[in-house]
């Protein structure tokens, strides 16, 4: 590569030419494979740059313009960026499942079935003269109907991917001095709460993410449950029990008849390093922040919870946007199936249709492309 006008020598750099619509983008593309020093890629840019119509793309210009071009859909694109944020294994695992069109084709299956049932309607109602040609037994329209409903709501049924995203929130909660800030250090094997013998001292919610063994969790420490006449404290035991009935694994430290009641609690027998404490009570799980005995076993305990509030790697797992898209398609399908009026059912399948296409991208997502784009690197 030279610059002009002189035609000095840049780098020696490899130079590759894809053709549209095959490329990524679906446009002619040309990449430099030069060598990564700083100063080789600003003097390429800075000469490439100079030419006539050529400027830098902007953050997520080229999945956008694939996406435009039809290379990708929108559940691809939201993988894609997924991946490029993925920090654990689990979340680098799904991204790459969407991205490479593994919603996209469940999807497609579901508009070949809804486009079917509401071309049938549709020929119902226009050519109501030729009985031949369009007569339609509306019964089993609407049970073939229903039966994409019924798939539809156990695809919303399974564990989205904001848990993978966010992680699964653990909560360490109980009394005071009962061994949860310890217990919180040790399992993210540094000193991220304060640790005294003062009951109180945790006023606040401290939330520290981290990933073990390829999953992601959230661990809370949270203050000490009890009454008290402190302003301040009492808004900290608020917070807890606010923290303690959203968390997705409830880690409970005190008495276990105390217990909340909580789908995925683990009882919790800390400080037994302590003199007394060596014995847990039946069902608790017996650990020390100070020797680290048991802690492996309570690990253990997380992931079997975890797994089952996780997708599986093999399933597919939507976001909030595209769950929000099932249920109108859902809710529109289970309509069609309500009604005697042809004409009704046809526009409850058109619907349908509609909240599949925004889905993927085809109609209705203007307002989102920006935030979505937004959020890769430059170029990408």
């Amino acid at each position: 590569m030279r610059a002009p006008p002189d035609g000095e020598l840049i780098d020696r750099a490899l130079v590759l030419r894809f053709d549209g619509p095959g490329s990524s983008t679906g446009e002619n593309i040309v990449e430099y494979h030069c060598h990564g020093g700083r100063g080789v890629v600003e003097a390429l840019l800075g000469v490439l740059t100079s030419l006539p119509g050529m400027r830098l793309a902007e953050p997520g210009e080229f999945t956008r313009r694939a996406f435009a071009n039809g290379r990708i859909d929108l559940t691809e694109a939201e993988g894609l960026a997924d991946l490029l944020e993925a920090e654990t294994q689990a979340q680098r695992k799904a991204a790459l499942f969407a991205a490479e069109g593994g919603i996209r084709r469940q999807v497609a299956q579901w508009s070949a079935a809804v486009i079917g049932l509401s071309a049938q309607a549709e020929a119902a109602i226009d050519y109501v003269g030729d009985e031949d040609e369009t007569a339609l037994d509306l019964s089993q329209l609407q049970a073939e109907a229903g039966r994409v409903a019924s798939e539809l709501e156990d695809w919303l049924a399974k564990p989205r991917v904001e848990r993978l995203k966010d992680g699964v929130r653990v909560v360490a909660a109980g009394p005071p001095n009962t061994g949860k800030s310890s217990l919180i250090n040790a399992l993210c094997e540094s000193d991220r709460a304060i640790v005294t013998e003062i009951a109180g001292t945790t006023r606040d919610v401290i939330e520290i993410p981290i990933s073990h063994l390829g999953l992601p969790f959230l661990l809370i420490d949270t203050a000490g449950m009890r009454e008290t006449g402190d302003v301040v404290e009492r808004i900290g035991v608020e917070k807890a029990e606010a923290e303690a009935r959203r968390s997705d694994i409830l880690l409970w430290l005190g008495d276990p008849a105390n217990v909340p009641d909580h789908a995925q609690a683990i009882l919790v027998h800390a400080r037994a390093d302590i003199v007394g404490r060596e014995e847990a009570p039946v069902g608790s799980c017996l650990v020390s922040a100070v020797t680290g005995a048991g802690l492996t076993a309570l690990w253990a305990q997380l992931h079997a919870k975890a797994l089952s509030l996780l997708p599986a790697e093999s399933q597919a797992a939507l976001n909030l946007r595209q769950a929000d898209c099932l249920v109108r398609c859902r809710n529109e399908l289970a309509s069609a199936t309500t009604n005697g009026d042809v004409a009704v059912v046809a526009h409850h399948l058109s619907e349908a249709r509609v909240a599949l296409d925004r889905l993927t991208g085809r109609s209705g997502v203007e307002e989102m492309l920006d935030a979505l784009f937004g959020r890769f690197c430059l170029g990408k």
